[in-house]
């Protein structure tokens, strides 16, 4: 097998947006032949994430990865975007981190011989989280600390707040990629970022309504309403602002919960206490890690109710998006009690999309498969649960799902 023969192609181009599906051929194999192709990067802290998979070759010695099934490896069967999603760390509990967004992530794609393992080809896939014209502003206004992303063209966009709070800092994958589908969009910290406390002691809801005020003065934003997106623990955090502010018109909430978790929530003279945390509850999962899905009681019993946010005050329309194998908390009846005090108080604006096999975290297309990280809360690794191809498929599918929902409720024309 002459390595000079055989080119390794990633199309449409090397270069691509992170969420992006490519199509991997190798040309020039011995007909037949067995390769193994190996994908490969290192993040924005120095973790390395490695998958691979065994391919044959045709009659013509082609191996189209959009079409051949992976015969072993880190995924079998036809996976066109495998080898991005079954990427596993070197160090356990990892999760893929981009710290910054102005440069790509870099994925090396290798071919090596499947019987002798010498490399023979590679490329570089470059995925890009800004498209070519976009801004990125740093923001401090007032107390408000975060990145606003303005997509290319006159505007005005409508606005998006992304909230993604527990653990501090600052994550702007998300925000960036939605807003290359042309939206204006916040990402949002509250704490552990630059001046902001290391370790908020409540949730200050006047801070959040300040930075919605703050999106909304925003020349290139196309008000009065605005949209909100949330995972986990920012979940409640969404619900509250779509509660108590009134320019909220559109909320997506994924695997979260329906009361306030860990701080008590503060909003003028209103306060919600956290719910109460069971922690004889934990107990071992099979891998060794602790799962933690009991340690959460349910919010409608009793006292717990005081913790409770009241989302019958709203007036936007829901995306509640539910993992099935969710071990961080039970995701599933938590969105089921939300949408039932909707209906109570006559409301019907919500939508519920569930995912059997899925894990905690629900995020971008593409990213690599995260069964298990660090817990803010325990300082320590647990258990999110999950099957690697039901949850790449559930993040494929709720990515659009996401868009849609908010260029039809943010009356969103210019949307890409």
């Amino acid at each position: 097998m002459a390595s000079s023969q055989i080119r390794l192609k990633i199309l449409p181009s090397v270069r691509c947006l992170f969420d992006k599906l490519v199509q991997v051929q190798v040309k020039g194999l011995a007909p037949h032949k067995q390769v193994e192709l190996r994908s490969r990067l290192v993040d924005d802290k120095g973790v390395i994430f490695k998958a691979s998979a065994l391919y044959q070759a045709d009659e013509k010695g082609l191996v189209d990865v959009s079409s051949t099934p992976s015969l072993g490896g880190s995924y079998t069967g036809v996976e066109p975007m495998g080898l991005w999603w079954s990427m596993r760390p070197d160090t356990p509990h990892k999760k893929l981190v981009k710290k910054n967004v102005l440069s790509p992530t870099l994925v090396e794609i290798a071919v090596h011989n499947g019987a002798t393992g010498e490399k023979i080809a590679s490329e570089i896939n470059e995925r890009q989280y800004m498209m070519e014209g976009m801004k990125r502003i740093p923001v401090r206004e007032g107390r408000v600390r975060g990145v606003l992303f303005i997509p290319p063209g006159e505007g005005p966009f409508p606005g998006i707040v992304d909230l993604y709070t527990f653990g501090g800092g600052l994550g702007e994958q998300r925000a960036s990629l939605l807003a290359n589908k042309g939206f204006v969009v916040l990402a949002l910290a509250y704490y552990c970022y630059q001046d902001l406390p290391k370790y908020p002691n409540n949730l200050d809801l006047e801070y959040f309504e300040e930075a919605v005020n703050c999106l909304l003065d925003h020349p290139k934003v196309d008000g009065p309403g605005l949209g909100i997106i949330s995972m986990s623990h920012s979940g409640a955090l969404a619900l509250s602002m779509s509660s108590f502010f009134t320019c909220i018109k559109a909320t997506v909430c994924i695997n979260g919960c329906n009361a306030n978790t860990v701080f008590p929530l503060h909003y003028k003279d209103i306060v919600i206490p956290p719910l109460p945390h069971f922690f004889e509850n934990i107990r071992m999962a099979e891998s060794g890690l602790i799962d933690i899905i009991d340690v959460t009681p349910d919010p409608t019993l009793g006292e717990n109710r005081a913790s409770l946010i009241p989302i019958q005050r709203a007036n936007c329309h829901f995306l509640f998006a539910v993992s099935e194998d969710d071990h961080n908390w039970k995701s599933c009846l938590f969105a089921e009690q939300a949408t039932e005090m909707l209906k109570s108080h006559g409301k019907d604006s919500f939508q519920v999309v569930s995912y059997p096999k899925a894990g905690h975290l629900l995020e971008v297309p593409h990213m690599p498969f995260c069964p298990s990280s660090f817990h803010a809360a325990l300082g320590r690794a647990v258990v999110f649960g999950g099957q690697p191809k039901a949850h790449s498929w559930a993040q494929l599918d709720l990515w659009e799902r996401v868009q849609e929902f908010f260029k039809r409720h943010l009356n969103s024309t210019d949307a890409y």
